[in-house]
């Protein structure tokens, strides 16, 4: 049965080394060596990987400009980066063997594997950091392009009304982290539970179509924490006299 929190496989001083730990490494390196050998195979007539990137890269950028306009260059690469990474992090717990390979601890009925690899979304210190990043990233450039004063107005008035309304901005600044973070965790969590569960049932082709249900939630909700990342930030890149008409946009 998969643990809430993620099992440390080793110390280094006080650091300790937890299986989503290594599996935030893998991905990391899966997206560098992808990236290395696009750029070392780049061709003017593409191959197949080259297509598949550009196709996906161009579909998105599109969609990212529908919502972004004129922002689009400066929200692109996160939500790209965010959706890369977290689809790669969801789906590499549902590699053969990924959860399985590890070591016993514990005696008797307490004994219990410790796999090596554990998905990271799974881990809620990652989810968490994730949408702290997303936060951070999206005030920052909200700053760099409507200004601090403009910046600021959006929660502070002379006005009460306006001062509240503020404040009650400030709060859903707030929300948006804890979301974030516990719609991702949750379902990834819950999906490697599910899996666990079933394959403990049934060794062969029954554990097939839960696998590939959360195929399709891993795609799912890497799409929304990238989208929603997105939106935040176009929302908070468009001054705050405009905001009804950017909200607007958003809505079709």
């Amino acid at each position: 049965m998969t643990e809430f929190a993620p099992e440390i496989l080793l110390r280094l001083g006080p650091l300790p080394v937890t299986n989503t730990l290594v599996n935030t490494i893998f991905v990391d390196g899966v997206i560098f060596a992808g990236v290395w050998y696009l750029q070392k195979h780049i061709q003017t007539i593409p191959g197949v990987f080259q297509n598949i990137v550009e196709i996906v890269t161009e579909t998105f950028y599109d969609l990212t400009e529908s919502v972004a306009g004129k922002n689009t260059a400066k929200i692109f690469p996160y939500f790209m980066s965010f959706f890369l990474f977290i689809l790669i992090a969801n789906w590499s717990g549902l590699i053969p063997g990924f959860s399985s390979v590890g070591f016993f601890v514990g005696s008797g009925s307490e004994r219990h594997l410790v796999p090596f690899l554990r998905s990271a979304t799974s881990d809620l210190n990652l989810t968490l950091g994730l949408s702290l990043i997303s936060l951070v990233a999206t005030h920052a450039l909200s700053i760099n392009t409507i200004g601090l004063k403009e910046y600021l107005s959006r929660y502070f008035s002379l006005n009460p009304i306006n001062l509240f309304v503020g404040l009650l901005e400030i709060i859903s600044e707030i929300t948006k982290v804890i979301s974030l973070s516990f719609r991702l965790f949750g379902n990834i969590l819950a999906g490697e539970v599910v899996l666990a569960t079933i394959a403990s049932l049934f060794a062969f082709l029954f554990p097939i179509p839960f696998m590939l249900l959360e195929v399709i939630v891993g795609l799912v909700q890497s799409l929304i924490f990238a989208m929603l990342t997105m939106v935040f930030m176009s929302i908070l890149m468009t001054p705050h006299h405009g905001g009804h008409e950017a909200e607007e946009v958003i809505a079709k």
